[in-house]
């Protein structure tokens, strides 16, 4: 699946929860409540992940796909939010990355 339709996906999802929040006479998020999410999601990953590394189980493995997920989903949406083509940043920085990496050789 290309970030394109992952991206698709994550949109429908986010439609969802403001109609939710719209019917519930909650705040529609934006970037910043996506942000904050996100910072959440990932200190539940890292706490899945420490606890992982002690004590490797299936339940914890489930957790941290489960959290790599969220984080994604967050990844997308403030992206979208911010009108930046993830995708195409993420290429740009591999490759950056690449020859930063293949400089010090």
């Amino acid at each position: 699946m290309t970030i394109k339709q992952l991206s698709k996906i994550a949109e429908e999802i986010k439609m969802a929860y403001a109609e939710g929040n719209r019917k519930k006479g909650r705040k529609i998020w934006a970037a910043p409540e996506y942000a904050q999410a996100f910072v959440g999601d990932v200190g539940d990953l890292l706490k899945y992940i420490v606890s992982y590394t002690d004590n490797p189980t299936k339940a914890g493995y489930k957790k941290i796909s489960h959290e790599l997920a969220d984080c994604l989903w967050s990844v997308i949406i403030i992206a979208q939010e911010l009108g930046i083509d993830v995708e195409r940043e993420y290429l740009i920085n591999m490759e950056y990355l690449k020859q930063k990496l293949f400089e010090k050789r």
